[in-house]
């Protein structure tokens, strides 16, 4: 490593756990996913998360297509990559040059028959990948008749870049609202207004929670809990800065046993039991060295389990996020995307239409409130 240089993760995904359907198991894919880089660099090093699997997954190989060439991929020389159950490698090192504000596709192929558990949905005008059927990763182009477009990014996790020391990650934390698309238009407003030097790093999991997690088939795929994620997902080669955004599902999930016997009003907490869960992620957002802002609530009027008391609850939330000292600052998504003639419904031009997640213009909107001071 050359003076001045650091690592810094220029893309990064959660790792939550797939949806439990028949076909969990998949042999003889390619999986490529397509990564920009916003800064110039001398070598990449990939992660791949086996989490929240309860198997050791066999990586066949591993390719880089980039600028029209092929890049092999190694793990401790060796181009077959074994992850064990729960848990993570990073790749040897890969000596390439980057310019800054570029394009890589990221493919590799699983041979044998793989539970693919390991996974996590995200949307946005940078975050769609392909599946293919058998090994596609020496060819730039893969046929269409056997290939599909993916949401669901399995095992790749990270990729970080050898870059100068300048040049630095934030970390979006949160639930289905950042596995969306606000974290993918933050990074396209970097580059349009010229903050290149710093990456834009999603960890966000749907259905998640701050304080629960569901351990039943039915809803396992909702995500691990705060402890269970926090201290794996927000530590990011080259990081100094959190965003966190989340809470809303603790307070929106529980319904009673009589209605799913999966979600007892039991799992509802206390304010203060959700507030101590956020103060929970900020120490150790402080014990990593970061900066720690947080995003207050969305509207939710509307949504299918709206109701007074999680209304109170929502706004009681928001109110320690905007006034408590333990944060460096605070984002206001809730007062940007509200509707200021019905405070608890979003703007209807920001509503997906579910009264629960934004449009694109909503989420838009989210990318655009980030304060600057966080993007130099």
């Amino acid at each position: 490593m050359e003076k001045n240089q650091k690592w810094v993760s220029f893309w990064g995904d959660a790792v939550s756990v797939a949806e439990n359907r028949p076909e969990r198991y998949a042999k003889d894919i390619t999986l490529r996913y397509p990564l920009y880089v916003p800064f110039a660099g001398s070598a990449i090093r990939l992660t791949f998360d086996n989490y929240c699997g309860t198997e050791d997954v066999t990586i066949s190989k591993v390719n880089i297509w980039y600028d029209g060439a092929i890049y092999p991929i190694y793990y401790q020389g060796e181009r077959q990559m074994k992850i064990p159950a729960g848990e993570r490698i990073v790749t040897d090192p890969l000596e390439i040059t980057f310019d800054g504000r570029d394009h890589i596709d990221v493919s590799f192929y699983l041979g044998e028959f793989t539970l693919m558990r390991s996974v996590v949905y995200t949307s946005g005008p940078l975050s769609e990948g392909t599946y293919a059927n058998g090994d596609q990763t020496e060819n730039e182009v893969i046929d269409k008749m056997i290939s599909r477009k993916t949401q669901l990014f399995y095992f790749l996790s990270n990729a970080a870049i050898l870059t100068e020391d300048k040049n630095r990650a934030i970390v979006c934390y949160g639930d289905s609202i950042t596995a969306q698309d606000w974290p993918d238009y933050l990074t396209l407003r970097c580059s349009k207004e010229g903050f290149r030097n710093t990456a834009v790093i999603r960890r966000a999991t749907s259905g998640s929670r701050i304080l629960r997690q569901y351990d039943c088939i039915m809803y396992e795929s909702y995500g691990l809990s705060g402890e269970n994620r926090f201290h794996h997902e927000v530590p990011t080669d080259g990081a100094d800065a959190v965003i966190i955004q989340q809470g809303i599902n603790d307070i929106i999930h529980p319904v009673g046993e009589f209605t799913n016997v999966f979600r007892p009003m039991s799992d509802l907490p206390t304010v203060e039991e959700l507030i101590d869960g956020l103060k929970g992620y900020i120490e150790k957002a402080r014990s990593y060295g970061y900066k720690v802002y947080v995003g207050t609530l969305l509207p939710m009027g509307g949504w299918r389990t709206d109701a007074p008391f999680r209304q109170e609850m929502r706004h009681a939330y928001n109110d320690f996020i905007r006034t408590t000292d333990l944060i460096d600052g605070y984002i206001d998504f809730d007062k940007a995307l509200e509707d200021p003639d019905r405070p608890n419904h979003f703007l209807p031009e920001y509503d997906s239409g579910d009264h629960l997640h934004p449009s694109k213009k909503g989420y838009e909107r989210m990318a655009a409130e980030v304060p600057v001071e966080l993007l130099k």
